[in-house]
């Protein structure tokens, strides 16, 4: 009988306590200093949102629904963060020690950038070097305009909508966002971009959107000296009630479930501008375990092993 086939899912990373975020900023920035200033900022910041990350247990139930997906004999799953810990070079261990030599990786990040996909695939390689094994992947590189991804935001925008009466449909404004990148990306060819604003129009569509009725915006920039995608979101609902928008419905197709830039730059931050601004800002539930969104991923994950003649 043949070995299984692994399926390595990878997340951002959290710290799943306050004490731990000097060590998760240390990781991020790779090893450089954080000033105290941003670290106090930051730890405030998750102590409004509960003290810690809620990223690796979500994660950790994503990973857990896609897996009931398939048969258990066959495929083995493993999690792997980025930034924290389970660390992507740990997950690449267990998986040497298990004895997989054929694995599929997928991000929980649908749009790709040599900023950050690519990074994940580089801490794989990493963990190979350092636990010296062998281990032959194939990558998903994004999975930004599969139906089922364009629905399960498709429905968000429509979740929003019913906070409104029917009759004032016509005057909510979709603000679509993403976590930002430094502009620097746009002189290296990168997709992400493109990918991102691909995404936001066919959710539009699906959603019966008119042009007028929904935008762009980019959220929570790096604390770094270099310029970075834009317009940031609370500028962007600066201008949105500069034009008399006064009904928005923020949809951030960048990202997947709940944590610290959903939670806290959305919810907290972004609503205390709106307020401020005299706007209505509603925020649906994030992806999470949406059995739309899991499906889709079960589906990416079978096209890849078809592709590569493993299934």
């Amino acid at each position: 009988m043949s070995a299984p086939i692994a399926v390595l899912v990878m997340a951002y990373g959290g710290p799943n306590a306050l004490e731990e975020i000097p060590g998760y900023l240390a990781d991020i920035r790779s090893g450089r200093p954080t000033p105290a200033a941003i670290v106090r900022e930051i730890s405030g910041n998750y102590q409004q949102i509960g003290g810690k990350s809620p990223l690796l247990d979500i994660t950790r139930r994503q990973v857990s629904a896609i897996e009931s997906r398939f048969d258990t004999s066959d495929f083995r799953f493993y999690l792997g963060m980025h930034h924290w810990s389970p660390w992507i070079e740990d997950a690449v261990r267990d998986m040497l020690v298990d004895g997989i030599s054929r694995a599929v990786s997928i991000v929980l990040a649908p749009h790709f950038s040599k900023l950050s996909i690519a990074k994940y695939q580089a801490r794989i390689t990493a963990g190979l070097e350092m636990h010296r094994g062998h281990i032959e992947f194939a990558h998903v590189e994004s999975y930004h305009t599969e139906p089922g991804l364009i629905q399960a935001f498709a429905n968000r925008v429509t979740a929003g909508l019913e906070s409104w009466p029917e009759e004032q449909h016509q005057d909510v404004h979709v603000m679509f966002s993403a976590h930002s990148l430094p502009t620097r990306i746009s002189k290296m060819g990168d997709p992400y971009q493109e990918q991102l604003h691909e995404t936001a129009r066919l959710v539009a569509e699906k959603a019966g959107l008119g042009s007028e009725q929904w935008s762009w915006s980019y959220q929570s920039a790096g604390r770094s000296p270099e310029p970075w995608l834009g317009p940031q979101l609370p500028e962007h609902l600066s201008d949105l009630a500069k034009k008399g928008v006064r009904n928005v419905i923020s949809v951030p197709v960048g990202f997947v479930c709940d944590h610290v830039e959903i939670l806290y730059d959305i919810d907290i931050q972004a609503q205390q501008i709106a307020q401020q601004l005299g706007i209505r800002l509603v925020r649906p539930p994030a992806l999470n375990e949406d059995p739309i969104f899991i499906d889709m991923l079960a589906s990416v994950i079978r096209n890849k092993l078809i592709q590569v003649g493993w299934c």
